[in-house]
Order: C-alpha cells, then structure tokens, then sequence
C-alpha cells in the first residue's frame, strides 16, 4: 500500500512524533509505502511529494515543528484546487492519505473524502477545539509554555505594583486561557466562551489591590469579547485569512484598566512561542498513539475518519460528525477559574 502524509495548518509540537510512528508503523509492520506531501494540502496540489522512511525520522521525536512543513491551504477552497488534489492522488498512485491538522485542514479532509479519496485523519491545535477529541497535538506544550511565562511574570508584576495582561491563542475557545490560568494561579481569565464586562473586571482589580494584594495577573485569550451592551466597545481585528491580531484585545484593556484604575498596566503577548520548541512528553505520547491508530486505520481499509483519545483510549470519529463544531471550555472549568481568583 502507498499512503501519503501531510500536516496542515499552524504547526505545534508534536507533529513529528505522528510522523514517525505513521512511518516506524507503516514500513516496520506494515510493509507500506509512506511518501509526505510538503506544505500541507498545498503540496497535494502541487505534486510536492519526498519519500519517508526510518532515515526520515531518526531523532525527531523531541524536535518541534513539522518536518513536512505546513501551510494554511484548503483546496476545495481554491479555484481547480479539488481537482488538483485528485490528479496528485492518482499519479502518485496513492491508496489512502493521513491528514494531520486543526479545524481547517479536517474540513478539507472531509471534502477530499466525499470525493472518493481514502482519508484518515489526526487532530492537531494547541487551541484543543477539535470536537470529539479529548485532546490534540500541541495542546500540552501550549499549557505548559503559557503557565511558566505566567509564573515567571508573577514576579515582575508583585515586585512592580503591576497589573499584567497575559494574553494567549484561542479565537473561538479559551482552553489554553482557562488551564493555564489555573496552573499559573491567575487572578483573572477572560475566555471566548464568556463575553466580559469590563466594569465587573474594574471593580475587581480596585478590590484586590486595596484590600490584600498589589498586583494581578490576568489571563486573556486572543477571542475574548466585552458583552453585549458592556461599557467597552471593541472590535475584533482580523488579518488578510481571518486569523485575529495579536494583541488586539490585551492592548485595549491595557488602556481600559489604565484609564480606569491608575494602576500601572502591561502586556505580555506570547503569539507563537506557544507552537514552538520541545514538545512535551504528553504530546509526544499523544501524536505516537495517534500515528499507530491513524496507519492501523487505513491498513483495515477505514475512511473519512479521525482519530480521538477519549479517556484511557484512542478511537476513530466519523469526519462528518465533527464537521462545523467547535469543543468549547466546559462552565464548570471557568468557573474553577473564577472562584480561585
């Protein structure tokens, strides 16, 4: 059997550690053909194929990144894009394909699959927002990255009678601003999930800074909103693919709390040293497991599917039940937030 591999999307830590077990699996076991596309789907339309074997992959494990490279590239998006894609798949004579990616690459596999092309799917984004998935690639890194930098930043913010604005990835849900708010005993976090007000938020920091405390940490993640008809207008930027600008959100509460409090207000914006370096070992764990499942799914002759780890275990979702939604933070989570403020 010939199968390709691709990542799509942005990168986290994690990647290679699918890429290797795809092809330590595939080869070792299987006696597959593995060949990765570069560049993501883009390579699929382009025909940008490199074979993969053992040399490929020996000592990648602990390397961040993707070795395939990625981009955020949708073909049934793209004007003969589809089409492309079928061309490639049948002059590269390829059986099945392995998609690593987030929302966007998934979508795509679906499409490629209502089309006739054997797909398998992994979830990958430190935003944790794949339905149907407990967890995905680069989420655990993202975490813990995001909870040393709040950790580290405790200490310039009590030593300054500072308040510190930390603000992370996470357009539609606040799972890295939720969990490492927590780890990082964050004073407050601000989630897509629950639209703020930026009074209640006032009135909190004025609380804790003249009754036990000189400084705050505050958690925001890049998608968090004021509410409806809250004292705070504000409108989301959006960069040329819809991605949202950095520091939009953190910078106008900067101002906000400022203008507000008079307390001395910073922003710290972690952007994308949160999808880079060494993954850690539950990540590396996680895209192993998900590389083993995704080659053994497409050796049994599975399609439209991804993988998933819910609970102890890895099993396969149907991409059409996890088409168009979003896994958002649970209430309960945020508010384990809210009450250890």
């Amino acid at each position: 059997m010939r199968v390709g591999l691709l990542t799509g999307g942005g990168d986290v830590p994690g990647l290679n550690a699918a890429i290797r077990a795809v092809v330590k699996r595939g080869v070792g076991e299987y006696g597959h053909h593995i060949v990765g596309f570069r560049n993501g789907w883009k390579g699929v339309v382009d025909g940008d194929v490199v074979p993969l074997d053992r040399t490929h992959i020996r000592n990648v494990l602990p390397v961040g990144g993707t070795l395939l490279g990625t981009a955020r590239f949708h073909p049934h998006a793209a004007d003969g894009g589809l089409d492309a894609v079928l061309t490639t798949i049948e002059n590269e004579h390829i059986d099945a394909l392995i998609c690593i990616g987030g929302d966007g690459t998934l979508h795509a596999a679906s499409k490629i699959a209502e089309a006739g092309v054997k797909i398998v799917a992994i979830p990958k984004t430190i935003d944790n927002d794949v339905w149907g998935t407990d967890s995905s690639i680069g989420f655990d890194t993202a975490v813990t990255i995001a909870t040393d930098a709040i950790d580290r930043l405790h200490t310039t913010a009590e030593s300054h009678n500072r308040v510190m604005i930390v603000e992370v990835m996470g357009r539609s849900a606040g799972w890295i601003a939720a969990t490492a708010g927590i780890a990082g005993g964050a004073e407050l976090v601000l989630a897509p999930e629950q639209p703020f007000d930026i009074e209640r938020v006032v009135r909190f920091l004025k609380h804790r800074h003249r009754s036990h405390a000189s400084f705050s940490i505050m958690v925001v993640a890049e998608g968090a909103v004021p509410a409806e008809g809250s004292a705070m207008d504000y409108e989301m930027q959006l960069g040329q693919f819809g991605q949202i600008v950095a520091g939009g959100i953190s910078e106008r509460l900067k101002v906000e709390i400022e203008e507000r409090t008079g307390f001395d207000t910073r922003v710290a914006v972690l952007g994308h040293i949160q999808r880079g370096g060494t993954p850690t070992a539950q990540d590396r764990i996680l895209g192993s497991r998900f590389g083993v499942a995704a080659i053994d799914a497409v050796t049994r002759g599975e399609t439209a599917v991804m993988t998933a780890v819910r609970g102890e275990n890895v099993e396969l979702v149907p991409l059409s039940e996890i088409a168009g939604k979003v896994k958002h933070v649970p209430t309960d989570m945020l508010e384990v937030a809210r009450a250890l403020a």
